[in-house]
């Protein structure tokens, strides 16, 4: 399970990823509403965690902008406050759970794991791109009948690609979201990576390629 947590309270914020990460769950953390609007659109989580109160745009106003763009992650919204109007503003914008601060972090995981079931059920388990699926569930990469598995940080990579095939990512922002900003990876970690995908790409045949924009970044288009 793969978590943002957009929180601007320093000690929360920490104390839930800490927790998540003793859970074996993968998270990234937003201080503010506009690194975890960042983070929503360019990443795959399974459940966002939003506090409703942030600096810069609002929790209600990311929900509403993912909502907006067609973001179905399921959204947990965090806040201190408990007035029914607060609590039926934020649901209206888009989330799908509400607790309300203080909370336990038992009950908060109860939750977690119910909108996750949740997800699977009501959202797509794949993604497609022309002739390419990737199964968001299996790891698979599959075209016309065939499939190849997919290695954890092949998945994560292909699966960027394929949330935002209009879009070129640079190799700094795959860095960033799938190996971590404390990690020691650099540019040939990438590169390493986006040429394995390439390989299995060439092996399903699809007539999908990753391109290489010198100083931009790489991009998933039709090939010739």
């Amino acid at each position: 399970m793969r978590l943002l947590i957009i929180e601007d309270e320093d000690k929360l914020r920490e104390t839930l990823s800490a927790y998540m990460a003793e859970k074996g769950i993968f998270t990234d953390t937003a201080p503010d509403g506009q690194d975890g609007l960042y983070y929503a659109q360019k990443a795959y989580y399974d459940v966002i965690i939003l506090d409703i109160k942030l600096p810069g745009i609002s929790g209600l106003e990311v929900a509403r902008r993912l909502r907006a763009e067609g973001n179905e992650t399921p959204i947990l919204m965090l806040t201190a406050m408990d007035s029914v109007t607060d609590k039926v503003e934020g649901l209206n914008t888009g989330a799908d759970d509400y607790m309300t601060k203080p909370f336990s972090m038992e009950e908060l995981m109860a939750r977690i794991n119910a909108l996750s079931r949740r997800q699977g059920k009501l959202n797509m388990n794949s993604l497609s791109v022309e002739d390419l699926t990737l199964n968001l569930v299996n790891h698979d990469l599959a075209c016309r009948g065939e499939s190849i598995h997919l290695s954890h940080k092949e998945f994560e990579v292909i699966r960027m690609l394929m949330k935002n095939p209009d879009m070129t990512i640079t190799k700094d922002l795959l860095l960033e979201l799938i190996w971590g900003l404390e990690s020691e990876a650099s540019d040939n970690n990438v590169e390493a990576y986006i040429s394995l995908l390439r390989k299995k790409m060439k092996y399903l045949g699809t007539k999908l390629i990753i391109r290489n924009y010198q100083k931009l970044g790489y991009r998933l288009e039709p090939g010739g």
